[in-house]
């Protein structure tokens, strides 16, 4: 039975794929008498077969060893490709995951988007997106997983540009679509290169083959830094991270799972990528160097947003920086438990802000205030949501930001300074964005406000219920483990709550006093603009990127119109004057012709005989 449902694990991406093929006919407008429901309920349907089909197989498989099924794609005398996929705790694991909060966001979007137009075709979108995240859950082959991350990719780009009629959504697609194209480009010369250095892209063989491999450093580097371009714009890090930002025009329901699984999907690819990056110290080096730089960059960019999504996505950039610098630990069973506690979490605080997006009709943080006593629920949803994200007992940010905190102790002290730094920083946005949403006098947008409906109050509860209980689930699953604290992890653990405690309250002093007005000037104008405006990173674009692309592109242009189409038109006007001159010497009488040729034939006789009366002389000479 457990190897039967173990060949069976290819169904569970396949279901999200069924579901959006399902709903085709009332996304092109063929079905309208019904109005685009029954697509949702499909979508939704295919999506419950696949969480009880991947609940079942992670049951039936979790004492198994890890099993892999190859399925052929392309063979060619002396070159096979396999799509190989693997059948394990982690991987079927991550499949629940996916399937379950694809489940919780697609009965979300019902109530989100019950008067939207497009309802049908949102919900394909979310099936094609489901079935490529599942797909990487389950993939043991770098060719499989980079074209599961085009999926991803060009479900980025439907899914961000859902409400085209609006000019800024358009622009917004776009730039998160190229931004990412900049990484996969990259990837994909990393996998080509990787594919005939080590002549097989599937995790498993790579993995030992990193063992015993032996590459020059400048090889090994190149290759490791390709192979990182992809999960660094997959992941929104630094330099590519200005997508997630841009991602934010989308629909909520897209949100919740663009924040939770699709940025943890790059991670996922990048852990399974670990062993052949540590061939080069460097690319180590650079992974540490732009998790880091992110983390602490992101948490002090979200600070000084002042739209609800925008704060929350580079909250999201700043933990997938913590996962990185996991990653560069070789900590990879820690980044993947960093990965499933954040990803819950912040699922959470999409739930609550898009309940309040829906309820206000504003995402203006400034437009926001006195909603606690207006919707409990989705009160309550942001708080456990904040505080399942960052380090403060009892709930899952804390224990593993404790295991993040002990590895790093162990290999690189330095590392704790970012951790606590990044905490603090997310704590007193998360304190800012309460205080200025559910805390004090309502204004005219939330005077009014009325508490969600059902369809998506019961996502929103299921998944606060969730992550109330995530520490006793994952210790009872092995997956976490509450040790006695040491004096060394005592330590520890005072100084993460240490760190939440302050900036919980600096920002409850600032934002929930009732002395105190919403502060603004608070640090230089210039510097709220530097942070708010991402660093300014689009304008080093500009003067970067932009304008060596735009140099390249005129001197291109003027080398093509004045040297190629020179020569070109330089043979032309040759031909034609030729001709032109050669006119006036044609009589039009074959008996010139014959002359000439006799002539000619004449001359060549001549030659031919007289250098052979020359060899003839010389050889009789010798």
């Amino acid at each position: 039975m457990t190897q039967l449902l173990a060949q069976t694990s290819w169904w569970v991406p396949v279901y999200g794929l069924v579901g959006a093929l399902l709903t085709l006919p009332w996304s092109v407008g063929l079905v309208r008498r019904t109005g685009p429901r029954p697509a949702a309920y499909f979508n939704i349907l295919m999506t419950v077969f696949a969480l009880i089909h991947s609940v079942v197989l992670l049951w039936a498989i979790w004492e198994s060893p890890p099993t892999r099924s190859l399925i052929p794609w392309l063979s060619v005398p002396g070159f096979d490709i396999w799509l190989t996929l693997v059948t394990s705790k982690t991987s079927v694991g991550a499949a629940v995951f996916v399937s379950g909060l694809s489940l919780l966001a697609q009965v979300f979007a019902l109530g989100y988007l019950e008067k939207d137009w497009a309802l049908a075709r949102f919900y394909a979108l979310m099936g094609f997106f489901e079935a490529a995240m599942s797909g990487i859950a389950l993939s043991d082959s770098l060719f499989l997983s980079y074209a599961l991350l085009e999926m991803l990719t060009l479900s980025t780009y439907l899914l961000v540009g859902f409400w085209y009629a609006q000019p800024l959504v358009v622009t917004a697609a776009r730039d998160a679509f190229l931004t990412k194209r900049v990484g996969d480009l990259l990837l994909l010369m990393g996998v080509v290169a990787l594919s005939a250095i080590a002549g097989s892209l599937d995790f498993t063989h790579l993995a030992r083959w990193a063992e015993v491999a032996h590459l020059p450093p400048l090889i090994a580097t190149l290759l490791g830094l390709a192979l990182l371009a992809g999960p660094v714009g997959k992941c929104a890090q630094f330099p590519l991270n200005l997508w997630l930002d841009e991602a934010m025009e989308g629909p909520n329901p897209a949100s919740i799972l663009r924040n939770s699984v699709v940025v943890g999907c790059g991670a996922y690819v990048l852990i399974n990528l670990q062993p052949v990056l540590a061939l080069s110290p460097t690319v180590l080096t650079v992974l540490m160097v732009l998790g880091g730089l992110t983390a602490l960059g992101a948490s002090l960019v979200s600070i000084a947003q002042i739209d609800i999504k925008r704060t929350l996505s580079h909250s999201t950039s700043a933990y997938l920086g913590l996962v990185f610098l996991a990653v560069g630990m070789q900590q990879d069973e820690l980044a993947l438990l960093f990965l499933l506690v954040h990803g819950l979490a912040k699922a959470l605080l999409f739930m609550s802000i898009g309940s309040i997006i829906m309820t206000t009709s504003t995402q203006d943080l400034t437009e926001m205030g006195g909603l606690a006593s207006r919707m409990p629920a989705t009160a309550t949803a942001f708080v456990i949501g904040g505080l399942a994200s960052v380090g403060l007992l009892p709930l899952g940010g804390f224990w593993v930001m404790l295991a993040w905190a002990q590895q790093a102790w162990q290999t690189s002290p330095w590392l704790l300074v970012i951790l606590l730094l990044v905490n603090g920083l997310t704590t007193f946005n998360l304190v800012r964005v309460f205080g200025l949403v559910f805390w004090g006098k309502p204004q005219p947008k939330t005077r009014r406000a009325p508490e969600v409906p059902w369809l998506m109050a019961v996502p929103m509860v299921t998944l606060t219920i969730f992550n109330l209980m995530s520490p006793v689930l994952l210790q009872r699953l092995g997956l976490l483990s509450i040790p006695a604290l040491t004096a060394a992890s005592r330590n520890l653990a005072v100084l993460l709550v240490l760190s939440s405690a302050i900036g919980a309250g600096l920002a409850g002093l600032l934002y929930l006093s009732a002395r105190s007005s919403r502060p603004v000037d608070l640090v230089w104008k210039s510097v709220r603009e530097v942070l708010a405006y991402d660093f300014c990173i689009d304008r080093l674009y500009k003067i970067s990127v932009v304008f060596g692309v735009v140099q390249g592109s005129r001197l291109t242009a003027w080398f093509d119109r004045y040297v190629v189409d020179g020569l070109v038109n330089f043979v032309g006007v040759a031909s034609i004057f030729g001709g032109e001159s050669l006119k006036y010497t044609v009589s039009g009488q074959s008996r010139n012709y014959l002359l000439s040729l006799f002539v000619g034939l004449v001359l060549v006789l001549v030659a031919v005989s007289w250098a052979f009366l020359n060899w003839t002389l010389r050889f009789s000479a010798l």
